[in-house]
């Protein structure tokens, strides 16, 4: 079974604390992980995959945000992969970063009308996914991966975050 080693950084004082978000983190992670394995026969190392997750700020996001990605506004999780990876393909002994945003991840949970928890949980199932190299940009990309998300968060007891819209892209 994939083994996970998580590292967590936390930059914004309105997060809890490391202690309470790492046991959250494992549980999501290695649930994403375990699904991909058993049913996208996902391989992995005998050694355990580092993983970095930042828990920042809109502000902190937004900078990485306009650097990386040429957009100069904040969003709820970036996600940079230590390696290019193909969905299928052996991940390396540091998986990437997933970067998620406080207040962008507060304000999308109030009008989805859900709990902060839960909403990052969803994020953190698709930052994750990201990292294997899964995608949105195409419709039928779009599909997969939120298909995928779906039944990851399925197992997780959560229900599907995208009900009734049409697949992001």
């Amino acid at each position: 079974m994939p083994q996970l080693d998580i590292q967590i950084s936390v930059e914004d004082e309105g997060w809890p604390e490391e202690g309470e978000l790492q046991p959250n983190a494992e549980k999501v992670l290695l649930a994403a992980a375990h699904y991909l394995a058993v049913t996208e026969k996902q391989p992995y190392p005998a050694h355990p995959i580092e993983v970095s997750l930042v828990f920042t700020n809109d502000e902190a996001i937004r900078a990485i945000n306009a650097e990386w990605r040429g957009q100069d506004k904040p969003t709820n999780v970036l996600s940079f992969p230590a390696y290019p990876l193909q969905p299928g393909g052996m991940p390396g002994p540091m998986l990437g970063d997933i970067v998620v945003a406080r207040e962008t991840v507060e304000r999308e949970a109030a009008d989805l009308d859900k709990t902060p928890e839960i909403h990052l949980t969803h994020l953190l199932v698709h930052g994750f996914l990201h990292l294997f190299g899964y995608d949105h940009i195409e419709n039928h990309e779009a599909e997969k991966m939120e298909a995928l998300e779906t039944r990851i968060l399925a197992t997780l007891g959560l229900s599907d975050p995208y009900a009734g819209q049409d697949p992001i892209t």
